[in-house]
């Protein structure tokens, strides 16, 4: 075989090797995404279970950068401490390591099994996880089917004269080693396929045990580049964990360099085999600079926390503040940071909300204008919230995360329509009483005040509903809109009784109907969100939805 063609042969079995990785990666995302998020969300409290929680969620991910950008969708903005979350990255390092180990042994005839097995999956499952969950078994067959293509490809290797000439020459200067191990592991972004390429090269005797061994470290540092390289954006606060997971590598790597000899001699009294070493060596290195690093990971916290110090928040509050792009690829990341943006929808609508309420008692026509401004800042984060949300691929989203984006762009539309009704209406009506200095009656600004005061209760049920999807809190939301119906034709009726006896003024009355009118109408909005949690959950027919 001429040198073109193992050149031809390697590339591609690599490019297999990768893309079987990357089927196990998205289809456990589509299966399994919301269930390792939440996982990630509960764990990640004390440095144990954070560490364990990263093992975990790595392992089967195969994918420490992917664990590293669902863990940056909790410490963005403080909402996690970044302690447990370098605790999660020192567990998402060891986990990498247990996939090698398993693939180390010789399963290579298995991946028949599980490539026909993953494909009957795929093409007859009924439901959506059972799918996904066949694309995972096709990958790991893919992965399998690589190696064995790769082992047949080098074992002539061995025997070439160049390929030794070659390494005779780069074989005694170790840190060349690391850095074409470390290069190939960032270009691959898996430290599995750049372990389970050098096992191999290792098994066909290629390279020995010592250099083997080498360029395990420089796999290492490779792989933590990606989450490094990932996480910048212009912001110092996606560094701190990235850039701490890096240092603790480096660091491990300078220990251990010149170690390797002593190291090498202990292993080898308890397997020999070149792939076993390499395997072995790995999953040792992580877990010793787990154990190593993750009792001093406060002090290490505080460092990152002074090395990279929090950016101010843009002054324009129409700037988005969780819309992270680098979380896209991460379909369930990228949703909770959609979710948190809408919470601040939530908060400038409540804000218009307090501002009418007033308006219809003080005679500060100021504010109608200032209300105005809020609704632009509305506008402006509804548009980039549905800009976001069209941005993920929509292919890689299971059918849960599907119905969650749309239940985010739902209640984000309805924030933006109360936002119009309060500014193109209720402050309409504002500026027009204020104006002709008219003066609603005692009794129905009270009901207009209770009316806001119950919108505003409502709008933060909704956003528990949005966030929690809890059914209690949607069943209460529903009902509370019945009630304030019958709320808004007792106002209704009382105001007739005033025509009829004369006691309503002609441009008051008018104006009286006008607001309540337009409260209701916000109140429909806001109760869309229980109403629509209650039909997927089968309680409610859409038959009802009619107001």
């Amino acid at each position: 075989m001429s040198a073109t063609s193992v050149l031809i042969n390697l590339f591609g079995e690599i490019a297999l090797l990768l893309w079987g990785i990357n089927m196990v990666n998205s289809g456990v995302q589509r299966a399994f995404g919301s269930d390792l998020r939440w996982i990630l969300g509960v764990a990640l409290r004390t440095r144990l279970q954070a560490f364990l929680a990263g093992l975990g969620v790595t392992t089967v991910l195969q994918s420490s950068t992917a664990t590293a950008l669902m863990v940056a969708s909790f410490t963005a903005g403080g909402a996690v401490d970044i302690v447990p979350a370098l605790a999660v990255m020192l567990g998402a390092n060891v986990g990498t390591t247990l996939i090698v180990q398993v693939l180390s042994f010789d399963v290579s005839l298995i991946f028949p099994a599980l490539i026909f097995g993953g494909f009957v999956a795929y093409r007859r499952g009924r439901t959506s996880r059972i799918k996904d969950l066949g694309r995972v078994t096709i990958g790991l067959g893919l992965m399998l089917l690589s190696l064995h293509l790769l082992s047949e490809t080098i074992r002539p290797i061995e025997s070439s004269k160049v390929i030794k000439d070659l390494l005779a020459v780069i074989a005694p200067d170790p840190l060349i080693l690391v850095l074409l191990s470390a290069i190939f592991a960032w270009l691959a972004h898996s430290s599995v396929a750049a372990l389970l390429f050098i096992m191999s090269l290792a098994g066909a005797g290629v390279i020995d045990a010592h250099s083997a061994l080498v360029m395990v470290l420089g796999a290492n540092l490779g792989s933590s580049l990606n989450p490094l390289l990932e996480g910048t954006g212009g912001d110092p606060v996606k560094l701190r964990v990235p850039f701490g997971n890096f240092a603790m590598r480096v660091i491990g790597c300078l220990v251990t360099f010149p170690l390797i000899d002593p190291i090498l001699s202990v292993m080898s009294g308890f397997d020999p085999h070149p792939e076993r070493l390499a395997a072995n060596f790995h999953t040792l290195f992580n877990l010793v600079v787990a154990a190593i690093f993750i009792l001093p990971l406060p002090w290490i916290a505080g460092l990152l926390l002074k090395v990279f110090p929090e950016k101010l928040r843009a002054s324009d509050p129409g700037t988005p503040q969780y819309l992270d792009k680098d979380a896209l690829d991460t379909p369930s990341v990228a949703l909770s940071n959609a979710a948190r943006e809408v919470l601040r929808m939530v908060d400038t609508v409540e804000a218009m909300l307090r501002s009418s309420q007033d308006l219809f008692r003080e005679d500060d026509i100021s504010r109608v204008d200032q209300v105005s401004r809020t609704d632009d800042v509305l506008d402006r984060l509804f548009s980039a919230i549905r800009r976001y949300l069209s941005s993920i691929n929509h292919e890689t989203l299971n059918e849960t995360e599907a119905k969650r984006l749309s239940d985010i762009l739902a209640f984000a539309i309805n924030l933006e329509h109360v936002g119009d009704i309060i500014d193109k209406n209720l402050m309409e009506l504002a500026a027009k009483r204020i104006k002709n200095h008219l003066r609603l009656p005692k009794d129905s600004l009270e009901d207009i005040t209770n009316m806001h005061a119950k919108l505003l209760e409502h709008l933060q049920l909704a956003a528990s509903v949005l966030m929690f999807q809890d059914l209690g809190s949607a069943r209460r939301l529903v009902s509370e809109k019945e009630r304030f119906r019958d709320l808004e034709r007792a106002v209704a009726q009382k105001h007739l009784e005033q025509l009829r006896s004369g006691r309503a003024v002609g441009d008051t009355s008018a104006l009286q109907l006008d607001i309540v009118r337009d409260l209701k109408r916000i109140e429909a909005h806001i109760a869309s969100t229980g109403h629509s949690l209650l039909e997927q959950s089968g309680e409610l027919k859409p038959s009802r939805l009619t107001s």
